[in-house]
């Protein structure tokens, strides 16, 4: 191995001398929260054998019956569940054997679409079931479920939008809320109208709705009181030893040191010992994952057949599944995942974690208006979640490229992303689901400065009437009916008016995926010039366009993409929910229509939702952001660098060291003062002045 990979385990990290070095974890017991448990049972891991066999290996199946129990007495039960213990996959099909749910379903609902997708899978295969019948599952722009369904997992985001036409959820008998210690916006949402929807069933004698929140850390006693005292069981899980190693001197790269460490380990390690590497994000991921294979091949004959995958939310379903498959043997593989592996899925062979110690998170800053995607540290909480992915089916080692120090000044728990994130949205929901947001039963209130700029955002969009007591308008509810941003709403609302709702289809399902560039560090030049042949000079939004409409035209996509240096999977991804999108049209009864080439249509018709976000050269050859006055810079990705346009609009604003725009589109200061002039009025531009 050259020597610049040949790093001593020993001086770069240091094991972590405490307890839970070696026990992860460990929950008492106490009168309001009975540990369900099955006595000093030896637990050995299970040879090959039907699923039935499995299932009975997991812990919770030993407490099947005490914990149907606590669910029938209790309208509301909090589940405390172990790593490994098989609680989400298990629970609800005890329930559904049992017929707790009687004549409704059972929903359990997911933060990530890929967990909801992947566990559904899972639970059909071991019932013996089609995907789609008995268990299925719902994501964004993807409905695998029938008349028959009993067992549906779901999104949070997507129960959201089930609320919007059913406050009550009637459907359901039962909902899980399932991973709840992420505290995503939706599901701290989907706590608040899921009580309600229980309370409200009670008021009017209906059926009634029961309530299951699982997880397998968080603040218990927070989530019970919010839940009216409800009662808390603590479930013994599989947790096997872990060894946990923290790096000796701060890194200056932590996406080195991953590397580094990769290879150290697939030095020393056996074969079939699998790695999952936590990283922040997709461009992260495939960049590294370029760089794994290119050290591999120089590696063939040496040691273990090396195989990477990536894992990410946009990931299209049939390559996640690539993940979850068995690696063959004498080989070994290694997973470069974002937080999504933190607690959402499982995936077999994993012995190490390598955790980089950061994640990529979105801040609103209601004062700027500006969204801010930065890296930064995670939790102590999530740290410990990750390093128990190594051991969910035997020992393992928890390599952690930063320091004990490091470790010690993070936050014990993550802020709940209500508390951080753009509000618009969640406000838009709420609106439709004719609630008070001011007075809304959340479990942590969110900033007041934040709800107050979201309902100020939805005016400035139409959706709102202040007039009439914050009350939706007629273009509001039909917003509310897209699972977009209400901004990417409002566009493709519009587009019919500018007569190219072909192009803002595309333009918006693009905008739904990750990015869809590959620019490998060793083609750089070739994938520059490749891209070329697509560029707009009117800027990123157009050139988009531009790729859509050559991919859609191709027969061998694959190879096209390899060629031009593009995506397959997130093209592929987009053009799912460009089709997904044009289904919502057309029941809203929008005309499809083109603009051909006549691309101001379709610059006039992004003004329209995005006219927030502009941003005027100034005299100083910087840019300034019309709405909140920040000083931006176009980012080196956009085909705009470096030509300096009077006058542009962004999707958002990337803050590494400076704020950055990303996704700019050169627009005419004229057009703003036609599309919005009442926002115009109050935001002067330099350009229209002289």
């Amino acid at each position: 191995m050259d020597s610049k990979y040949n790093f001593v385990v020993g001086k770069m990290f240091s094991k972590f001398p405490t307890k839970k070095s070696t026990t992860f974890v460990n929950f008492s017991s106490s009168p309001k929260k009975p540990r369900l448990d099955q006595g000093p049972t030896k637990v050995t891991q299970p040879g090959p054998g039907t699923l039935l066999q499995h299932r009975k290996f997991l812990p919770v199946y030993g407490v099947r019956n005490r914990l149907i129990s606590e669910i029938l007495k209790h309208p509301t039960v909090i589940i405390i569940g172990e790593t490994g213990s098989g609680k989400t996959t298990q629970i609800p099909q005890f329930m559904h054997e049992v017929r707790l749910a009687r004549d409704g379903i059972i929903g359990i609902t997911q933060p990530r679409r890929v967990a909801a997708i992947t566990l559904a899978q899972r639970v059909s295969q071991e019932m013996n079931s089609d995907l789609g019948a008995t268990v299925g599952y719902s994501v964004r722009f993807e409905d695998v479920t029938s008349e028959r369904t009993k067992l549906k997992y779901l999104t949070d985001g997507m129960l959201l939008r089930e609320a919007m036409l059913d406050v009550l959820l009637m459907s359901y008998s039962i909902i899980v809320l399932d991973e709840a210690h992420e505290r995503t916006v939706h599901t701290d949402v989907l706590f608040g109208i899921v009580k309600q929807a229980q309370a409200l069933r009670k008021e009017k004698h209906l059926k009634p709705l029961k309530i299951v929140v699982m997880s397998a850390t968080m603040d218990v006693d927070h989530f019970s009181d919010y839940f009216g005292n409800a009662r808390i069981l603590y479930l013994e899980g599989r947790q096997h030893p872990i060894q946990v190693f923290h790096a000796v001197q701060t890194q200056d790269d932590y996406v080195f040191s991953c590397l580094v460490t990769i290879f150290q380990i697939h030095r020393d390690a056996p074969a079939n010992h699998d790695i999952l590497v936590f990283l922040t994000g997709q461009e992260e991921i495939e960049a590294m994952a370029h760089s794994i294979r290119l050290i591999a091949k120089d590696l063939e004959g040496t040691y273990p057949c090396l195989k990477v995958y990536p894992l990410y939310s946009s990931l299209p379903s049939h390559q996640q599944l690539d993940v979850f498959r068995s690696t063959p043997q004498g080989a070994r593989k290694v997973v470069l995942s974002t937080n999504i592996a933190e607690t959402s899925v499982t995936i077999s062979g994993i012995k190490y974690v390598i955790d980089s110690g950061m994640v990529k998170v979105r801040t609103h800053h209601p004062g700027t208006g500006l969204d801010i995607l930065k890296v930064q540290r995670i939790s102590q909480a999530q740290a410990w979640q990750r390093a128990g992915r190594a051991g969910r089916e035997s020992s393992g080692f928890c390599y952690r490229v930063y320091t004990r120090q490091e470790f010690n000044t993070m936050l014990k728990n993550s802020i709940p992303e209500i508390q951080r994130c753009n509000l618009t949205n969640v406000v838009l929901q709420l609106l439709a689901l004719k609630i008070d947001t001011l007075t809304f039963d959340f479990m942590d209130m969110p900033p007041r400065e934040s709800v107050n700029g979201a309902l100020w955002q939805l005016k400035q969009l139409g959706a709102i009437d202040t007039a009439e007591g914050t009350k939706l308008t007629k273009l509001g509810h039909r917003m509310a009916l897209l699972p977009l941003d209400p901004r990417f709403s409002k566009i493709l609302l519009s587009a019919e008016v500018y007569g190219c709702l072909e192009e803002i289809l595309s333009i918006v399902a693009l905008l739904s995926s990750e990015s869809v560039f590959i620019i490998p560090p060793s083609k750089r030049e070739q994938a520059v010039v490749a891209h070329g042949k697509f560029v707009s000079s009117s800027g990123d939004h157009i050139t988009l366009l531009n790729i859509y409409r050559s991919f859609s035209t191709v027969t061998q996509k694959k190879q096209w993409c390899h060629e031009n240096f593009l995506n397959v999977r997130n093209l592929q991804y987009a053009s799912e929910v460009r089709s997904q999108l044009a289904e919502l049209c057309q029941r809203c009864k929008l005309r499809i229509s083109s603009c051909g080439q006549n691309m101001d249509q379709v610059r006039k018709c992004l003004v329209t939702g995005l006219f927030m976000n502009i941003a005027e050269l100034q005299r100083e050859r910087q840019y300034l952001t019309v709405e909140s006055r920040q000083t931006v810079a176009i980012h080196p990705s956009s085909v705009l660098y470096g030509s300096q346009p009077h006058c542009v609009l962004f999707t958002e604003v990337v803050q590494t060291g400076r704020c950055y725009l990303r996704q700019v589109t050169e627009v005419d200061p004229e057009w703003l003062s036609d599309i919005v002039p009442e926002y115009m009025r109050h935001h002067r531009l330099l350009t229209c002045a002289r």
